[in-house]
């Protein structure tokens, strides 16, 4: 069994994210560097020449007292106080407010960060690399993040909310921790994940504190610094941008211009850029900033502002303007001296928009770099693999290519008519030859007939594979039940399973082994086949490509 695939062989990924990991020529011009060990260090010099200094203290201030009444690891604080150095740098990721964390890919994330700024202290001592988690704490879709999914349960949060979602409090927390104690076994491990659960959730007041609390528990011991940027004196650091934003709508048209080029390339638009990429925030509230003759009006509410009136707002109150998603990666790179962004497909898809937006605000374009990806197996799931004459790449296939796949592997009946449709080419080749002797219309007649046949033909085979996919439907179900198994909703499984699936078996160790066996800038999709036994896995982790 391979150990890793292309990304292509996965099928379920974007020409354009394909197209980027594979370096296409023509893609270059919208992104500024790749992310290769050499190129970080050419990265370094442009951030540092650029790069706002002042902007060191105020995040050091800041992160010093978001931690405070946490349980903070020696390295971690090490990480927030070495950035006050100018020779200190940062790779960031982020995600949403996902209760319980949401899906597996955010645990990639984080590991791909944790790695990158391993390898690139090994590479370059002289500077300090520093990992941050930041915290999505402004996003307002309450119902993208209120569930997670536990062994095909949906542990779902009911509130009425609305703002950002970071300022929510966790009242109604205690009723789904309840449900999720009762899909939990009675075991030592799924008593850990309960405790998490409710210090995290019970215990503190916000959904951002919460978070912090969460991913300060799994990825503290390893340094990670989570970073919650809703907060005024980060957003005094970008006052400049957000006047920029609401006077020249420079995101606007140069967004627009970049999505015209990119989808004169046959990619598809992942953001669509409003003429004011802003959202004004206040308790409770979180609605976009609409410009109409020369007021900006707050939508679905009475609030407007002349432009005196906005530019007064954003002096006195910088924390109540909120960036879209288009404008957000703006903000993180003006406030942090970071080189890379790690990200999913998605995510890259609309960083490579930004690149000319960035050029007009002066600011350096960091580095996209896509995340770890990986397929995690069992040894049970292995064996079954085996005993089916499965390849792991087959699974990767649609629900009907593997059935048809399946079914010719388990036909004793040859259901390849190829043999047929060249016998029947070669008997037309005598009927062309005596077309050629007479005129056009009996030349056409023949092809049309040979066509005529060779569609018969795949009728036949298509009737054939049917029929015998009903004969031997308990053989191929037994495979489609393990695709269903591997790739939960017909998703990739890092996008649905939570990490308690694992945790109930391997505890924290699989952040540690997942760590160890993740290749940051290898860009390829791995296939870990994990031990059963808690007690054989710290160096029994199988993946990569060697």
């Amino acid at each position: 069994m391979d150990d890793c695939l292309n990304y292509e062989q996965t099928q379920r990924f974007s020409n354009l994210i394909l197209d980027y990991i594979n370096q296409k020529s023509s893609l270059s011009s919208f992104y500024h560097r790749f992310p290769d060990t050499q190129n970080f260090k050419s990265q370094i010099l442009e951030k540092q020449a650029q790069y706002n200094n002042e902007h060191r203290a105020v995040l050091v201030d800041v992160l010093n007292r978001q931690y405070q009444g946490f349980k903070v690891s020696d390295s971690t604080q090490n990480h927030i106080d070495t950035l006050h150095q100018e020779n200190t740098f940062t790779i960031t990721t982020g995600h949403q407010l996902n209760l319980f964390t949401g899906p597996l890919y955010t645990f990639y994330k984080i590991i791909t960060v944790l790695k990158t700024c391993e390898q690139m202290k090994s590479r370059y001592p002289q500077y300090n690399f520093v990992p941050i988690f930041w915290l999505a704490s402004e996003d307002h879709d309450f119902e993208e993040i209120n569930h997670f999914y536990f062994e095909n349960q949906k542990i779902n949060w009911s509130k009425k909310a609305s703002g950002a979602v970071g300022e929510l409090e966790t009242d109604g927390l205690k009723s789904v921790l309840e449900i999720f104690d009762k899909a939990l076994p009675q075991t030592e491990l799924a008593n850990q994940l309960k405790g998490l659960f409710r210090e995290a959730y019970l215990n503190h007041k916000s959904l951002s504190q919460a978070s912090i609390y969460l991913y300060n528990n799994l990825f503290g011991s390893k340094g990670l610094v989570v970073l919650e940027p809703n907060q005024k004196p980060l957003k005094s650091c970008f006052k400049h941008q957000i006047k920029a934003e609401l006077l020249q709508q420079i995101t606007f048209k140069k967004v627009n211009s970049t999505s015209k080029a990119l989808k004169a390339q046959n990619y598809h638009e992942q953001v669509t850029p409003r003429e004011v990429n802003l959202f004004y925030k206040d308790k409770n509230l979180r609605e976009r900033l609409i410009l109409k003759n020369g007021t900006y009006f707050v939508n679905s509410t009475q609030l407007a502002f002349s432009k005196e009136q906005i530019l007064k707002e954003v002096k006195n109150n910088p924390e109540k303007f909120s960036p879209n998603a288009l404008m957000r990666p703006l903000y993180q790179e003006v406030l942090l001296p970071n080189l890379s962004y790690v990200g999913g497909a998605g995510e890259l898809a609309y960083w490579l928009q930004l690149k000319s937006t960035f050029n007009s605000f002066d600011v350096p374009f960091p580095m996209l770099q896509m995340r770890n990806s990986a397929l995690l197996l069992s040894g049970k799931t292995k064996g079954k693999l085996e005993r089916l004459n499965l390849d792991i790449n087959d699974l990767f296939q649609s629900k009907i290519e593997l059935k048809n796949q399946q079914t010719r592997k388990i036909s004793e009946i040859d259901i390849d008519f190829s043999s047929q449709k060249t016998h029947l080419s070669k008997q037309f080749e005598a009927l062309y030859k005596i077309a050629e002797q007479t005129d056009k219309s009996f030349l056409n007649a023949v092809a049309a007939q040979e066509q005529k046949q060779h569609n018969g033909l795949d009728k036949l085979e298509k009737r054939l594979l049917k029929a015998q996919r009903r004969k031997l439907a308990d053989g191929i179900d037994r495979s489609v039940r393990l695709q269903d198994k591997l790739f939960p909703k017909g998703q990739l499984q890092e996008r649905i399973i939570n990490f308690s699936e694992l945790y109930l078996t391997y505890g924290k160790q699989f952040i540690s082994l997942l760590y160890t066996e993740f290749e940051p800038l290898e860009f390829k999709f791995s296939i870990i086949k994990l031990e059963t036994k808690l007690s054989s896995i710290n160096h029994k982790f199988v993946s990569n490509c060697i």
